[in-house]
């Protein structure tokens, strides 16, 4: 037993990386639920008209240290490290291994917190997302595998700055009209097409690519980790383009209503209704869309 190597690790190397391994996951677990309980020394007089708007501005500024913290790091270890992005299955540092820990002992407490403080339909949504996401992260974590793959997604938390930033906006009534929220908006819109959408997307292409030299089990639960979070994360971005640029959508909408309505106008007056009332109809559907959107975004 004492001889038995796996993955070239004796059994004592073994014992000592899952030990360290749970180490930083606590240590991460640890330091966000002091992080979390420091935050209540600087809650907004804004942001305590109720418990939950408070607890919300809590747990987004907790998760904004997050994603300050992972969206240097993640940069930084692939910067440093280019060989392994060629080789994002078995190449790995202690750096990016610790990075991947660190941020499950933070998942772990994001999912621990919505449990006991705020039992709703979003955090049920964030908790599937989290679940996902920590079992993923473990796989690589625990079989010293995917590391680098893990440390990659990590890169959607640059953009993650500026998603938490607008969430802290919106809970204390900022207006959209203030330059800084609508530089934030765009610096959000920006990184989420960068560190989101082309992230994911180059990552869904290598999963496909490599799937010959991933084990089944392994390949399954990644893909379907990957399609729930890429789904997830269109849907968010579609919200945020309603919220943010929804008086840039009415405009081109009813600009392009105009030029159906004017292009109609030689036709017959009954022609010329239904038009015209078919283009109100559908404006004002969209409408009602912009509204329960933003109402969604300020009551969650």
């Amino acid at each position: 037993m004492e001889n038995y190597v796996f993955r070239g690790r004796s059994w004592a190397e073994m014992a000592t990386e899952l030990a360290d391994s749970k180490a930083v996951i606590a240590l991460g677990f640890t330091l966000f639920s002091i992080v979390n309980y420091l935050t209540k020394f600087i809650v907004p007089v804004s942001a305590t008209k109720t418990y939950q708007q408070k607890w919300k501005w809590r747990n987004v500024a907790t998760s904004f240290v997050h994603s300050f913290i992972t969206g240097v790091w993640s940069p930084v270890v692939l910067y440093s490290n280019p060989d392994m992005c060629n080789d994002l299955i078995n190449a790995w540092t202690p750096a990016t291994h610790a990075l991947v820990c660190f941020s499950i002992g933070y998942f772990l407490y994001d999912a621990m917190d919505m449990m006991i403080y705020h039992r709703k339909r979003s955090s049920y949504e964030l908790m599937i997302h989290h679940s996902l996401v920590i079992i993923c992260y473990s796989i690589a974590v625990f079989t010293h595998r995917y590391i680098a793959y893990g440390a990659l997604s990590l890169m959607v938390e640059v953009n993650s700055v500026f998603l938490h930033s607008r969430q802290m906006f919106i809970i204390c009534g900022e207006s959209k009209a203030t330059s800084r929220y609508k530089t934030n908006a765009l610096f959000n819109i920006g990184t989420f097409l960068l560190f989101r959408i082309l992230t994911l997307g180059w990552m869904t292409r290598w999963l496909t690519v490599n799937r010959d030299n991933i084990p089944l089990a392994f390949f399954t639960i990644g893909s379907i980790g990957l399609a729930v979070i890429v789904v997830m994360n269109i849907i968010l971005f579609c919200r945020i383009m309603l919220v943010d640029f929804s008086d840039v959508i009415r405009s081109a909408w009813r600009g392009g209503s105009k030029e159906t309505t004017l292009s109609a106008a030689g036709s017959p007056p009954s022609v010329r209704t239904s038009t015209e009332n078919g283009n109100d109809a559908v404006t004002n559907y969209v409408e009602s869309l912009f509204e329960e959107t933003t109402k969604d975004e300020k009551t969650d």
